[in-house]
């Protein structure tokens, strides 16, 4: 089967021409890098602290996460639509959708705001299970510090969505530069000034936050913008609206969070080899996530670019870019592999790792190096560009069962019955990727992913 037919291509009135491609997707994935770095940087600091802080940070962020891919999955739900709204021309509809996700997303952050609060230390104990009394005690002030960010941090995500439908990924990028620029000089002065330990690490993301989410919403109401935001208290409930938009956020939100969860086992796992692999597997992780950003950011500028593309009835369009886009990332993904394999042990250096942790990191960052680059783009670049197109309940389905039958079981089968060390995580991971790749390239060129209408 073909990729695409490009004689059903209008090549002289594409949606997205080379520099359109380059001024979405750099923004963005500057913002990736920068935000990764920043959290390298983040972690390098708190280590300062000790063993203990930095497993702290590690543990509670393993749960952060889980709550922040919810609302990111809400948010590419909203971007979704609307870029197809927008792709069909239909400004009035992505603007309203875009309201109903900022109160839905405003409803959902508070509710869970005060539901973590109000139960955190038996969260903590149930997820994590019994963890060192030192480690537990800088996981509950993390925690609650951080929790409170929430709202602001989702609807941030929503705001900068909303900037990406529209094509616009350069100012979502600079309120993000600046925030992370803050949360560091947040992190130096109430770390090494205040000595306030993971509380003042905790505070610094509180800030920067509440700052990103205060100028995106600040912005968003001047009419310039593709789509427009204002009257925020005059703001009601369209049922059949929020219904459409849930029907692509509900599945990607379970994906992320079933997603998370299975980070989370695997991290229970983890917790039970001690504080030296909790360590070392806290610093592959942040690894790891810097060399996918390249791949992350193609990803998340194609949703906008398919997502236009169906809108506007594109379709043999909407192939060729997720063709294009997946041989960039690609290209991105193997040259940030080499690059993070090459800073690895100067960064474990830096950080003051102790020896063991470092040397631990070092070899799960090179099965990485090796196995990443061969299967990691085809299962999770194309899956964007389905999801884009509205079949997010296919990805749902086939990314939950690889998780936990790949991921999650292997691994804890491997620590369990081999007594594998943290090693046991990647190569469920790696199992994970590969049949996953399989399957969604399988479905792209069936051409089955297009069969699913939003709008």
């Amino acid at each position: 089967m073909k990729l695409y037919d490009r004689k059903k291509i209008d090549w002289d009135n594409v949606l997205f021409d080379n520099r359109a491609l380059f001024l979405l997707l750099a923004p963005i994935i500057v913002e990736q890098l920068l935000n990764s770095f920043m959290g390298m940087v983040d972690t390098m600091m708190v280590s300062t602290v000790g063993s203990e802080a930095i497993s702290a940070v590690s543990l509670v962020d393993s749960f952060n996460n889980l709550v922040i891919q919810m609302f990111s999955a809400m948010a590419a739900g909203a971007s979704i639509v609307c870029s197809q709204y927008l792709g069909s021309g239909n400004k009035k509809d992505s603007n309203n959708a875009a309201r109903q996700v900022v109160l839905a997303v405003s409803v959902i952050s508070l509710a869970l705001m005060v539901i973590c609060l109000a139960g955190r230390e038996h969260l903590l104990s149930f997820i994590f299970g019994k963890v060192e009394p030192a480690v537990m005690q800088n996981s509950l002030i993390y925690f609650l510090i951080t929790v409170i960010s929430y709202p602001f941090l989702a609807l941030f995500n929503a705001g900068a969505a909303f900037y990406r439908a529209g094509g616009n990924s350069k100012f979502p990028m600079k309120v993000s530069v600046v925030s992370n620029v803050l949360n560091i000089m947040g992190n130096a002065v109430f770390i090494y000034v205040f000595k306030w330990g993971v509380a003042g690490a905790a505070l610094s993301t509180l800030i920067s936050r509440i700052f990103c989410m205060a100028v995106i919403f600040y912005c968003l109401r001047k009419p310039r913008q593709v789509i427009v935001i204002r009257d925020y208290l005059k703001i009601r409930p369209d049922m059949p609206l929020i219904v459409k938009i849930m029907a692509i956020g509900i599945p990607a939100g379970v994906e992320n969070s079933m997603f998370q969860f299975g980070k989370l086992a695997i991290q229970s796992t983890v917790s039970t080899m001690g504080t030296t692999a909790i360590a070392a597997q806290a610093m592959t992780n942040i690894f790891e996530n810097v060399n996918g950003i390249f791949g992350i950011g193609v990803g998340i500028g194609l949703m906008t670019v398919v997502g236009q593309c169906i809108g506007a009835d594109r379709r043999e369009e909407a192939k060729y870019y997720i063709v294009k886009l997946t041989g960039v990332a690609w290209v991105g993904i193997l040259a940030s592999c080499l690059f993070v394999l090459a800073i690895t042990k100067p960064v474990t250096w830096l950080a003051g790792m102790e020896s063991e942790s470092a040397a631990m990191c070092f070899e799960m960052v090179k099965a990485i190096t090796v196995v990443k680059p061969l299967v990691w783009v085809g299962s999770f670049v194309i899956a964007y560009g389905l999801r884009a197109a509205g079949d997010v309940r296919f990805s749902m389905i086939v990314s939950t069962l690889t998780m936990w039958l790949c991921r999650v079981a292997l691994c804890i089968f491997l620590v369990r019955v081999y007594h594998f060390g943290p090693m046991a995580v990647w190569i469920g991971m790696f199992a994970d990727w590969t049949i996953r790749a399989v399957i969604f390239v399988s479905r792209f060129l069936s051409g089955k992913w297009l069969k699913n209408k939003i709008i």
